[in-house]
C-alpha cells in the first residue's frame, strides 16, 4: 500500500467512525462545543502520526486512543462532577427566568426538542459519569456504552488489563449506589422528584419508564440503563438540543 493509500484508507475510517467518535467525546466533556473541537484535533492528529499506526491494535481503537488521550488532557484540567450537579442545575434554572425560558424555548421551538423518555436515562447516566474518577468514567463508557474489549481499553487508557477490570468494578458499583439513592424511578427521594417541575415540563413519560424500572430485579438495573442508553446518540437524538441546553446551565451552575 502506497502513502496516499495509506491517507485514504486512514481518513475513509475516520469518516466511518466520526458519529461514534463525536458522541463519545461528548459523553466525556458533556460540551458539544468542546467535543466538537476534540473530534477536529483528533482528524489532525490522526493524519499527523499515521506513519506511527503499527497495526498492534485495529485502527479504530488507535483512533480512539488520540480522541481519548486529547479529551483526558481537557478534563484533567476541570473538577468532577458532585452528585448535586443536577440539583444545583435545577435550582439555577427555577431561579433565573433566562435560563427557564431558553430551556422552554428549546422544548417548543426546537426540532430536537423533544426529550424521549430514553434520552433522560441517557441524560442521568451521563452526568452520574462525571462523578467517577477520570480514568474509571473512560474505561466504563467505552466498554459498557461502545463494546470495547478489555484488551482494547486497555490499549486506548495504556494501563494493564487487571487495572481496567478493576476500574469498570468500581465504577459500575459506584453508579449503581448513586442511582439507587437518588434515582426517583426507584428511590422516592431521588433527585427526580427534587426536579418534578422540570420533568413534567419535558419528560411526561416519567410515569411511563417508573413502571418498566419497578419490574425489572434491582440486580439488572444497571444493565437495563447501559442497554437503553446504547440507543440513544445524544448529538443525535429527539432532545439533542434541549439536553445541550440543560449541559450548559447545569455547567454554570456548578461553575465547570
Amino acid at each position: 500500500m502506497t502513502s496516499i493509500d495509506a491517507d485514504i484508507d486512514i481518513s475513509k475510517t475516520y469518516t466511518e467512525l466520526l458519529p461514534e467518535l463525536g458522541s463519545y467525546l461528548y459523553r466525556l466533556t458533556c460540551d458539544k462545543e468542546v467535543s466538537n473541537d476534540i473530534v477536529q484535533d483528533t482528524f489532525v492528529k490522526v493524519m499527523e502520526k499515521q506513519d506511527q499506526f503499527n497495526g498492534r491494535s485495529s485502527l479504530k481503537t488507535w483512533i480512539f486512543s488520540i480522541g481519548t488521550n486529547l479529551a483526558m488532557d481537557w478534563l484533567r484540567k476541570k473538577k468532577r462532577w458532585s452528585e448535586t450537579a443536577q440539583d444545583e442545575a435545577k435550582s439555577l434554572a427555577q431561579s433565573d427566568p433566562h435560563y427557564r425560558a431558553a430551556l422552554m424555548d428549546k422544548s417548543q421551538n426546537s426540532p430536537s426538542g423533544a426529550f424521549d423518555f430514553k434520552e433522560h436515562i441517557n441524560f442521568c447516566f451521563t452526568c452520574i459519569s462525571k462523578t467517577l474518577p477520570l480514568d474509571q468514567q473512560v474505561a466504563l463508557i467505552l466498554k459498557d456504552i461502545y463494546d470495547f474489549k478489555i484488551n482494547e481499553i486497555s490499549a486506548i487508557l495504556g494501563s494493564p488489563e487487571g487495572t481496567v477490570k478493576h476500574w469498570l468494578f468500581l465504577a459500575r458499583q459506584t453508579m449503581s449506589d448513586i442511582f439507587d439513592r437518588r434515582c426517583a424511578l426507584v428511590n422516592k427521594q431521588g433527585v427526580c422528584y427534587q426536579c418534578s417541575e422540570l420533568n413534567g415540563l419535558f419528560n411526561p413519560k416519567q410515569k411511563q419508564l417508573k413502571n418498566v424500572f419497578q419490574a425489572v430485579d434491582k440486580k439488572d438495573l444497571y444493565t437495563l440503563r447501559t442497554r437503553l442508553v446504547k440507543t440513544i446518540d445524544p448529538l443525535s437524538a429527539n432532545g439533542s438540543d434541549l439536553e445541550d441546553t440543560i449541559m450548559q446551565i447545569l455547567r454554570k451552575a456548578i461553575d465547570d
